[in-house]
């Protein structure tokens, strides 16, 4: 059995084989399809134990009445995810696509390996066992450690595993929905990976390559059936409007909401606290309304291919309100209302899992209950059919969750084989993310990174800074000066040194002052001066601070509302850390700029 120094001697004959005989674009290529076939592999995985657990455990319930276990299964799955987290994994892995966004942002793209693995494991617990959340989050930040660690492993630069992230993301979605285009747009639009020859490939390779993976382990037919009886009509698109804008409404009901509720269970550091909140709201929400059970795509099932009263008043079984048909529209609307509170219970409770099952459930449920409105009480002027705006449902809201139009339309179209309705899925989607813009600037994934200036985005001057930080342009080489040195001290201290800025800072190493050698020079010369003089009497104060903490966007308008050439740099307490030059801040502005643009 080799020993790890031998295996570690092993790869580094490879590295240098592969240098000598490998291009890199090449092997880039070559990575590309290995993340596509691993990550499908991860999606087949963590598919495969959600649905048997949920089977094992469901499979013998009475869709005739309520069943009890309800209250107990959903419990059981945070507990126990809880307790993986905290004593197997010992890590935050929740939010997966936000943790992305901020590996690309600020680590280098650099994701912990135990992100391989941990995400499979704790989100198939929390959802077979009944988590009001979706698996497609975790399968992504799963995707995306695979490409990192890949990467890493063979000493691949940054901007090379910033590509290789966003193979793993884009890998991801195609392997577990067995949508290719839409795995692509979604690394271009939510990741916000740039789109240049040099990544469009390895790209398509990563998301074909997964997809046809699933094809070979799930077979080739859409994850969810769909018919179109009635093709689309020019009169309906006032109505294909009107649900998109009610699609961005509920989208930004369910951000606020989800973010409302993640600040409360933040109250509580105790893990077990949150334990039984989230799990004692859980439990009954999932027990009164049980179609909030895991991913909740067998209710997409049943709305996207139901066609008469009897077929959808399914949607109420296993539940106390088993038989009461004239409470279908009521009973879908208080779920709309609560799948935020469920998927954030689950969340918060210590479950693990993502918000994309949430937004094509609640799209789903969104777009059925519209139309059956519209239909049922005479709004529209033509008939509004059901299982179609269900259909564009299901792309409105994941457009407006995510600030995301084309990953709504490719997904849902790609996921149904919908494609006969390809107009209304762009104008619903696109409506919906006007509408939500208007009162969110930011996605539900980036608006945590985009408070602290640490999202990066397809705009090139904000990417840059965002990829630029403080530390690596402080300069530190400045003597300091007491605030009582008279002026014969003040200049020993200029003979020392090699700058003309000096930071004054008193017993404290608090920032004062500063002092120019430009306003003292005329009389440095003059030594009847130097005791009648003191530093406190000449300093100035700078024109502006830099905290250590602020972003860098923050850093640049400071200087454009000063025009000051060198700024200093403290940290919440005022003390000194050192000053940071235009000229070096712009320099590595240009370097970064170079390099993100590069090909």
């Amino acid at each position: 059995m080799r020993t790890s120094e031998e295996k570690w001697d092993v790869l580094q004959r490879f590295i240098k084989w592969r240098e000598k005989h490998i291009k890199d674009k090449q092997f880039i290529l070559i990575l590309s399809l290995l993340v596509g076939v691993f990550t499908a592999l991860a999606a087949y995985v963590l598919k495969f134990l959600v649905e048997y657990i949920k089977e094992f455990l469901t499979d013998r319930f009475d869709p005739m009445g309520a069943n009890w276990l309800y209250l107990v299964y959903p419990v059981v799955g945070i507990f126990i995810t809880g307790l993986f987290i905290r004593k197997v994994v010992r890590d935050d892995i929740s939010h997966g696509v936000t943790k992305i966004l901020y590996a690309i942002s600020r680590k280098q793209s650099h994701i912990k390996r135990h992100n391989m693995w941990s995400s499979v494991c704790a989100s198939a617990i929390t959802i077979g066992f009944g988590g009001s959340v979706g698996a497609e989050a975790p399968i992504v930040l799963t995707g995306s450690a695979i490409g990192s660690n890949l990467g890493s492993l063979f000493r691949l630069d940054h901007k090379t595993l910033m590509l290789l992230v966003g193979c793993g993301a884009a890998g991801a979605v195609s392997g577990i929905f067995k949508a290719p285009i839409a795995g692509l747009v979604f690394t271009l639009e939510v990741l916000m990976i740039d789109l240049t020859m040099a990544s469009l490939l390895p790209l398509l390779i990563t998301s074909v390559t997964a997809a046809s993976v699933s094809y070979l382990l799930t077979g080739t037919e859409a994850m969810f059936q769909f018919h179109l009886d009635y093709p689309f009509s020019l009169e309906r698109i006032p109505y294909a409007i009107g649900l998109g804008i009610f699609c961005g409404l509920v989208a930004w009901y369910f951000t606020r909401a989800m973010n409302w509720i993640e600040n409360i269970f933040r109250r509580y550091p105790n893990p077990y606290v949150k334990f039984v909140i989230g799990g004692a709201m859980l439990s009954v929400l999932i027990f009164l309304f049980p179609p909030l059970y895991g991913e909740g795509y067998d209710t997409i099932t049943l709305l996207l291919n139901g066609t008469k009263e009897s077929e959808w008043d399914t949607v109420m079984n296993n539940s106390l309100f088993y038989g009461d048909t004239h409470l279908l529209i009521p009973y879908l609307l208080l779920i709309i209302l609560f799948k935020v509170f469920a998927s954030s219970a689950t969340n918060g409770g210590g479950g693990c899992g993502g918000i994309f099952a949430p937004s094509l459930f609640l799209g789903c449920i969104a777009g059925f209950v519209f139309s059956y409105v519209c239909n049922e009480c005479d709004l529209a002027t033509t008939y509004i059919p059901e299982k179609n705006f269900a259909l564009m449902g299901m792309a409105g809201l994941m457009s407006g969750v995510m600030h995301a139009p084309l990953t709504g339309v490719f997904l849902i179209a790609e996921l149904t084989g919908g494609y006969a309705l390809f107009l209304p899925l762009m104008i619903v989607s696109v409506c919906a993310y006007l509408t939500i813009i208007v009162f969110e600037p930011h996605s539900i994934y980036s608006m945590r990174l985009a408070k602290k200036g640490e999202l990066i985005t397809h705009h090139k001057d904000k990417a840059v800074l965002t990829l630029m930080n403080i530390e690596s342009i402080v300069e530190n080489d400045f003597l300091k000066v007491r605030p009582d040195m008279d002026l014969g001290e003040m200049v020993k201290v200029i003979s020392q040194s090699k700058r003309n800025l000096f930071p004054v800072v008193d017993v404290n190493d608090e920032l004062i002052g500063i002092v120019k050698l430009d306003d003292i020079r005329n009389i440095i010369f003059r030594q009847e001066l130097y005791h009648r003089y003191w530093v406190e009497g000449f300093m100035e104060k700078p024109k502006a601070r830099i905290v250590k903490t602020d972003s860098m966007e923050e850093v640049m308008k400071k200087f454009d509302t000063t025009g000051a050439w060198n700024l200093p740099v403290v940290d919440e307490a005022n003390r000194y850390l050192g000053f940071v030059s235009k000229s070096k801040m712009l320099n590595t502005y240009r370097q970064v700029l170079v390099d993100l643009s590069a090909e």
